[in-house]
């Protein structure tokens, strides 16, 4: 019988306090997440010194909670796994300190974990995967379209230009009231409303697969103020279905554009913005008329958002790769995958 592979898989890369015990790469022993939602809502967005703190406060509790609701002790871990980057600096390195504390003070081996990488694993826990697949990683930070050839071989071949497509949700979250963190809400209002302003699709047209997301919250802010400016009220429910089809219609036509040029048999959507309703119908429903024989894989709410087991099945590929980190391992908060 092979061995039992025991992870303990850290990430701290934003607002999230989390800390899994993965088995084998696609069994979660357990999935601890703190989250700091109600410190920042106020400020309307993460503020980095805030998030640091909470990180310090939470992390310990974190680990021990992860540990007793999986069973194990450090005696039974095989390895230990920590985000190392993209995300917030100070928030980062919280996780990466506790995360090489453990590892050298327990001799376990240190693996460095992209964040992306792990929202783009975290689909290992609904089914197995095929390579080549593509993944569109959809988040609040991030908006790309990667290529894997191959377990652990990520190729960047889209990209957002400036704002991440969830970054663009909270901005314009904050125009219309709705509180930090915006997505949910503004995806429940469009499902209630028309597009009725025609947002603009940025970069549809163009041969690339890049994103811009910048022009449509600044349409839809100028919109509001408008509006503001000579007295006229408009539809909530409008406003957050007219920008909700101009985003969605872009990830959906440039995802296809990437099917046609990179033929694969699974798409992994990826991230945050994953959990978005509207996405995820208008995916399913294009991709069942034009790439029938594709396998679109999206991970399970709790798994979209920032979580320890999405680095412990992340982690488990590395490993196997023997990609280690030594003691000197830092924080690298602009970290990212290579462009095609």
């Amino acid at each position: 019988m092979a061995a039992r592979e025991l992870i303990l898989a850290f990430e701290s890369s934003c607002d999230e306090t989390s800390v899994a015990v993965v088995e084998n790469g696609n069994k979660i022993l357990s999935n601890i997440i703190a989250t700091q939602i109600k410190s920042h809502q106020r400020f309307g967005g993460v503020v980095p010194e805030v998030a640091s703190r909470h990180h310090v406060e939470q992390i310990t509790l974190v680990t021990d909670a992860a540990l007793k609701e999986a069973g194990v002790t450090y005696t039974d871990l095989t390895a230990v796994a920590v985000t190392y980057g993209p995300g917030l600096v100070g928030a980062l390195l919280i996780g990466v300190t506790a995360a090489k504390t453990i590892a050298y003070a327990h001799h376990l081996p240190l693996i460095p974990v992209n964040h992306m990488a792990g929202h783009i694993y975290a689909a290992r826990f609904v089914k197995p995967l095929t390579y080549p697949l593509l993944a569109l990683a959809v988040s609040g930070g991030h908006t790309e379209l990667v290529y894997m050839k191959a377990a652990g071989e990520f190729e960047i071949i889209g990209d957002t230009r400036d704002d991440a497509a969830g970054e663009a949700y909270d901005k314009v979250g904050r125009i219309l009231g709705i509180p930090y963190p915006a997505g949910k809400e503004v995806d429940r209002l469009a499902h209630l409303g028309h597009d009725t302003f025609h947002f603009p699709r940025a970069m549809d047209k163009e041969d690339n697969l890049d994103f811009s997301f910048s022009g449509l919250k600044s349409a839809v802010i100028n919109t509001v103020h408008h509006a503001d400016q000579i007295g006229e009220t408009l539809s909530r429910e409008d406003l957050a279905a007219s920008f909700q089809a101009a985003v969605v219609d872009v990830l959906v036509h440039k995802t296809q554009k990437a099917l046609t040029n990179y033929p694969v048999k699974q798409l992994i959507v990826a991230g945050g913005v994953a959990a978005n309703q509207g996405l995820k119908e208008a995916m399913n429903e294009a991709l069942a008329v034009h790439f029938p024989d594709v396998d679109v894989i999206v991970p399970p709410l709790r798994l979209t958002g920032d979580n320890g087991a999405m680095i412990g099945a992340a982690a488990h590929i590395e490993l196997a790769k023997r990609h280690l980190a030594s003691e000197n391992l830092n924080a690298d908060p602009g970290l990212s995958f290579a462009h095609a």
